[in-house]
């Protein structure tokens, strides 16, 4: 399975926070699946660490790559195609951050690890608490 992290489930995995269910954790720690962080997740968090929303213990952008390289986990770039879909994207969900993700996940056919209930309004696969 290739898992594409939206920003909050990033935060918790690479925390161990509770808020991510032991499933999502799973999916993540298991080797035959690729995990994904978008682009658009690292520059969703330096926008909060940099107004004070997000606190981290060394500069986000360090600490962002850092995580994800310890996690094993791509960068997954934004490209001119995933960002077409939004042409077609309906408009259940406000957000440009998770309409980019939403974005990616179709054109690279990932499963979106979320706790936002609305990504599943969309027409991809996604890991959300039940």
């Amino acid at each position: 399975m290739k898992l594409l992290l939206d920003t909050n489930a990033f935060l918790w995995y690479i925390t161990n926070d509770p808020k991510l269910p032991a499933y999502a954790f799973d999916a993540n720690r298991q080797k035959s699946n690729e995990t994904y962080l978008s682009v658009v997740s690292v520059w969703e968090a330096l926008v909060k660490y940099q107004i004070g929303k997000l606190a981290l213990p060394v500069p986000a952008d360090e600490y962002i790559t850092a995580q994800a390289t310890a996690h094993r986990m791509a960068i997954l770039p934004l490209d001119v195609h995933a960002v077409a879909h939004l042409l077609s994207l309906p408009s259940h969900h406000r957000d440009p951050f998770d309409r980019m993700l939403i974005c990616q996940a179709l054109h690279h056919e990932l499963t979106v690890v979320t706790s936002d209930k609305m990504f599943g309004r969309y027409a991809v696969p996604v890991l959300i608490p039940v």
